[in-house]
């Protein structure tokens, strides 16, 4: 019998409700019932018991996952609770199924971010995000010297974060824009470094992740190619056994 149990949060995140850590904070605020009583957190549900959220049953109803590239405009919040941002992605990409970004990307930021239904592979990337990389072009508000590219690439404490970034690809692209790859994914990373080095953000799109490349309009989105899919999978699988290796 116990082979059938599984934690609450693991089921909300298999049927593509949400990813894992958002389903503990929706145990934390309450909104979860299991047959109609509030669980703890860790709680595990039989087969037959009934989960709602917020009132509303969930039911695994999934015949296939969903995964989408989509090029973020700014100003759009990567956020799936629409009862307070009415500016988030959600309402934005207007999609038939649930489903519910990847990490995230700041509202001042534009460019790609993943999303998809199937709770699983959130779980697996964020898991992986120390390790796989997010290519990001940005324009700042004064030419590049060498100096910069050089200290950006070295890594930078950040005070108000308490640690240095770690080491990263550079390039200047012309005199005020530059590329930069990054393998973390630090609050407002850029725009910190930025501004240590007394330089400020103008534009920051991300035009990379891991294996997805940019290559839609602004505002649009697509199904990640089966090659894609299979390819992050593979990266998702590299990165778990580093981690792993070096835990």
């Amino acid at each position: 019998m116990s082979d059938n149990l599984k934690r609450i949060n693991k089921y909300l995140s298999e049927v593509g409700y949400c990813s894992r850590r958002a389903a503990d904070k929706l145990i934390e605020a309450g909104r979860v019932t299991i047959n109609g009583e509030i669980p703890e957190m860790g709680t595990k549900i039989a087969p037959n018991d009934v989960v709602h959220v917020d009132g509303k049953e969930i039911k695994n109803t999934k015949d296939s996952f969903v995964y989408l590239a989509f090029n973020k405009p700014v100003g759009i919040v990567c956020t799936t609770d629409t009862r307070v941002e009415k500016d988030n992605i959600i309402d934005f990409i207007n999609y038939p199924k649930r489903i519910f970004p990847i990490g995230r990307l700041d509202k001042p930021s534009e460019g790609l971010i993943l999303l998809t239904d199937d709770g699983d592979i959130v779980n697996k990337i964020l898991r992986a995000s120390n390790n796989h990389e997010k290519e990001y072009v940005v324009t700042v508000d004064k030419p590049i010297s060498q100096t910069f590219i050089q200290r950006m690439s070295d890594g930078i404490f950040l005070d108000e974060l308490g640690q240095t970034t770690r080491k990263c690809k550079v390039k200047k692209i012309n005199s005020n824009t530059f590329s930069i790859i990054l393998t973390q994914g630090l609050n407002r990373q850029i725009r910190r470094m930025c501004e240590y080095l007394n330089y400020e953000v103008q534009t920051l799109k991300r035009v990379r992740i891991m294996n997805v490349k940019l290559d839609i309009p602004i505002g649009t989105y697509r199904e990640l190619t089966s090659e894609e899919f299979k390819n992050l999978q593979h990266l998702i699988a590299d990165s778990k056994k580093h981690i792993q290796r070096h835990s």
